[in-house]
């Protein structure tokens, strides 16, 4: 790929999840990003154990050669939190920018069971034609507010949720504004529909609208037992549902290529939640780091 087009970043929560603060509670925030300089990446997303002031979080970032991406924000348009959903999103936008990051990557989370003892693949939400309304409408707004600092929000598509299938994507890409973009993960995209074909289906039907992509590898045998167990979302990750990228069942090499054919510029992230005392964060950053380096020749 082209080195001049693309910057490679890795996320905290395989250090610390935030979902499950057990998990890694024992990893302070200098050590996480002490590994993930020494693992050869320039960028992180941020997590709950970093510092929430600029002021204090940027010059322990900078003398590690590591910038701030993107960082997660949840928003609640379908069930109708409109107005604290922007109040708290400006807040966010400000917090990023003054960081030096560009996107600002969301996620849909009204219904969501991601982080419920709700079976993933059976309980999924759905919304009915209100709050698909809604959330394309409050989707348009955030990218406004978004542009007034020279950034960009994209849509995170995730398991649980009510925007995880192919078909849901669709639909909240057409019913949204060009200026509302799709944060594309390859891990959650297998993972919903099963295949890698569908997962690159995906990818190229919106690479002009994808402005972040988030590298994440699934072990086919994990997600069997997460369906005939009908296990929650967290419950597979405890698992071991996700890996980091050459360690699971996905092949990246076309990811990479069809990325960098169409001349993608912005942010990989390696993002790949287990549990730290089965797989070290260090050792897998750094299997993470070999395989790009390998695959795409960054």
């Amino acid at each position: 790929m082209n080195k001049d087009n693309v910057k490679l970043a890795i996320a905290p929560i395989g250090w610390t999840n935030d979902d499950m603060p057990e998990l890694g509670q024992e990893n302070t925030f200098q050590q996480t990003v002490s590994e993930m300089a020494l693992a050869g990446f320039t960028g992180s997303e941020v997590g709950s154990k970093y510092p929430r002031d600029p002021a204090i979080l940027k010059p322990m970032l900078d003398i590690r050669g590591i910038q701030i991406c993107n960082a997660w924000f949840s928003t609640f348009f379908a069930k109708g939190d409109k107005d604290k959903t922007l109040d708290e999103f400006i807040h966010h936008r400000d917090f990023l920018h003054a960081l030096g990051a560009k996107v600002i990557g969301c996620s849909e989370q009204s219904k969501s069971i991601q982080g419920t003892r709700l079976p993933v693949l059976e309980a999924k939400p759905c919304f009915t034609d209100e709050e698909w309304r809604l959330t394309a409408e409050g989707y348009n707004v955030l990218a406004k507010l978004a542009a007034e600092k020279g950034m960009q929000v994209c849509l995170h598509h995730h398991m649980g949720t009510g925007i995880q299938t192919t078909e849901e994507v669709d639909r909240f890409m057409a019913a949204t504004n060009d200026d509302v973009f799709l944060l594309f993960d390859t891990g959650h995209a297998y993972y919903s529909e099963g295949s890698q074909q569908k997962m690159l289906a995906l990818l190229t039907r919106y690479l002009p609208r994808i402005n972040h992509v988030h590298l994440k590898d699934v072990r086919d045998e994990v997600v069997a037992q997460v369906k005939s167990q009908k296990l929650s979302f967290l419950d597979g990750v405890k698992k071991g549902t996700f890996t980091v990228p050459g360690d699971g069942v996905i092949d990246f090499n076309p990811v990479f290529t069809i990325l960098d054919e169409y001349g993608y510029q912005g942010w990989m992230v390696v993002e790949a939640e287990q549990d730290p005392t089965l797989a070290n964060p260090f050792e897998y950053a750094l299997k993470a780091r070999r395989y790009i380096r390998e695959t795409a020749g960054l």
